[in-house]
């Protein structure tokens, strides 16, 4: 060592805060809390019905009666804000049992605040769970029309707030979206209710799992016109700035984990709450990679979920919060 140049070494030893657990943990940068996470739920129609999502290891379409039974075992967990996507019994070309006062949505809204009022109730607003045509929006000659599909998203963020949603969170990508529900909402005294826009969505293979849990594939082309493309850094923050223009109160950054530097761009950009979805396909790349033994599940999953909290997020939806919460 004696032939080397290290300024300010042997004085400076940065292994001296390393050496225990007890110095790792007093200095450790990043810690998870209960309150990081937001859990998804997948909200069908029907009594006692539970199905296995095949390609996501204990996740599972729920009927109302069986998300309140959820509901209660999260809160003794300590885990107490969901996210809630519908699966209705019903679809058509416009997705209007998606905007229904009676939807899957709505129903379970209400009864999750009648009966756990201190549950954070988020509701995903999007037409793809509930057209026939599996894409989140008005089509017109196999081509989703922006300013046609504002109204009808502005109708099911309303439905969802007078069924008691506590946050409102738009994930169409739709242009202008933010600021039509905004509108709706302030005009028919909503004001208080926070929007939380899926700012920066991109086009992404991991949404895999997701579309069978939510029973939403296209059934023709795909989002790339409407989603971001997964090349584009840039183009996610001017998004992001339009969103808040248009009165956004939390901004997301959708995937996660293949997007760390975009959360990162979005926290030192804006001083905003930011969250970051961490989707269907991070979490069973990992469960499947455990199952085998090729990782350690739980240490990937609690390094995975720090690297997103340590890029900025301050919130983060993930499939993996019940796990999370009982190692922290």
């Amino acid at each position: 060592m004696s032939n080397f140049n290290y300024p300010n070494f042997p004085v400076s030893r940065l292994r001296r805060l390393r050496k225990t657990s007890a110095l790792r943990d007093m200095f450790r940068e990043t810690h998870l809390t209960r309150s990081d996470f937001i859990y998804p739920l997948f909200v069908a129609e029907g009594e006692n019905y539970k199905r296995k999502i095949s390609s996501m290891p204990n996740v599972f379409q729920l009927s109302v009666d069986n998300v309140l039974r959820e509901c209660e075992e999260l809160l003794t967990f300590g885990l107490g804000a969901v996210l809630l996507f519908g699966i209705p019994d019903f679809k058509d070309e416009t997705g209007s049992s998606g905007y229904h006062a009676e939807g899957i949505v709505q129903k379970a809204a209400r009864e999750i605040k009648k009966n756990f009022p201190e549950m954070l109730v988020v509701t995903d607003v999007c037409l793809c769970e509930y057209t026939s045509h599996g894409h989140c929006g008005v089509v017109e000659n196999e081509s989703v029309q922006n300013d046609a599909t504002l109204e009808l998203l502005a109708k099911q963020a309303l439905t969802h707030a007078q069924s008691g949603a506590d946050i409102i969170a738009p994930s169409d990508m739709m242009d202008g979206r933010v600021g039509a529900i905004r509108k709706i909402l302030d005009e028919n005294n909503f004001a208080e209710t926070p929007i939380m826009a899926y700012a920066a969505k991109y086009s992404s293979a991991f949404y895999g799992p997701f579309r069978e849990a939510a029973e939403s594939a296209p059934q023709f082309g795909d989002r790339k016109s409407y989603q971001m493309d997964f090349r584009n850094s840039d183009e996610a923050i001017r998004e992001i700035a339009l969103d808040i223009q248009e009165g956004a109160d939390i901004i997301m950054v959708k995937p996660a984990l293949a997007y760390l530097d975009v959360i990162r761009r979005a926290k030192d950009n804006f001083s905003m709450p930011i969250a970051a979805y961490n989707v269907s396909g991070e979490y069973s790349m990992i469960k499947a990679a455990a199952e085998k033994n090729w990782i350690d599940g739980e240490k990937v999953m609690m390094e995975t979920l720090t690297a997103i909290k340590r890029a900025g997020a301050d919130v983060i939806i993930t499939y993996f919060a019940k796990d999370a919460i009982k190692l922290i």
